[in-house]
């Protein structure tokens, strides 16, 4: 059965969201601080982690950078009373895979969750890949150049290892919020080209790696053209 927590300070919204989900037939847990909610991520596994931005004692933020920083790519749908773009491109970016704005309808909630598990799953292979100079540990979490250690958070880290994956093809922004970000709504957007933004100026501030295909997309070049 599928396993779902729910991390919300609010018990009287979080008893909803639980009955809603078990009605469902999800398996749910609930807890009511961002400590705990740390704690439980870390020791059991689940299939989504329902995440309010608002708790007392640890924000969720850190909750999602200390997960994050743990290595689980377990889904996170973060609940958030902010309505901004600057908001939900700060959950985005702390590693986030969707929100939902308060106050909400369940089933939208429902519909969300349900699209995140259908993603697919992590993209497999070997732990360490290799690039241009650019080395990429997943299972630390780490990215390196030149010996190097490159500080990314969560989003930079997982759009520079789909493009090392995939080095010398151009993919359309559409593609990578399919395959990085679940929503594509215009904060998303934002997010991508931001995200995009900061990966290259961490990673290539001479521009000679990661491309913009004007009118096409973007890719990580490897060939070297003959001038």
């Amino acid at each position: 059965m599928t396993k779902i927590l729910v991390v919300e300070d609010n018990e009287d919204l979080a008893q909803v969201v639980r009955s809603y989900l078990l009605f469902e037939h999800y398996e749910v847990e609930n807890v009511f601080n961002g400590r705990e909610g740390l704690s439980r991520v870390k020791t059991y596994d689940y299939d989504v982690i329902v995440l309010d931005l608002g708790l007392p004692d640890l924000s969720g933020i850190d909750v999602l950078k200390g997960l994050r920083e743990s290595g689980s790519r377990t889904p996170v749908l973060i609940l958030t009373g902010q309505n901004s773009v600057e908001e939900k491109e700060k959950g985005l970016d702390a590693g986030a895979d969707d929100y939902v704005t308060k106050p909400f309808h369940m089933k939208e909630l429902g519909a969300r969750i349900r699209a995140l598990l259908r993603r697919p799953p992590p993209i497999a292979g070997n732990n360490t890949i290799s690039v241009a100079g650019v080395t990429l540990d997943t299972s630390k979490f780490q990215v390196t150049k030149g010996g190097e250690v490159i500080q990314l958070v969560n989003r930079e880290f997982q759009l520079l290892e789909f493009f090392m994956r995939h080095p010398n093809q151009v993919f359309s922004a559409e593609a990578l919020l399919n395959r990085i970000w679940p929503n594509t709504s215009s904060s998303a957007s934002q997010a991508l080209r931001t995200t995009m933004k900061r990966l290259r100026k961490k990673i290539d501030p001479e521009g000679t790696l990661i491309r913009t295909v004007h009118g096409v997309g973007y890719m990580l070049e490897t060939e070297t053209k003959n001038s």
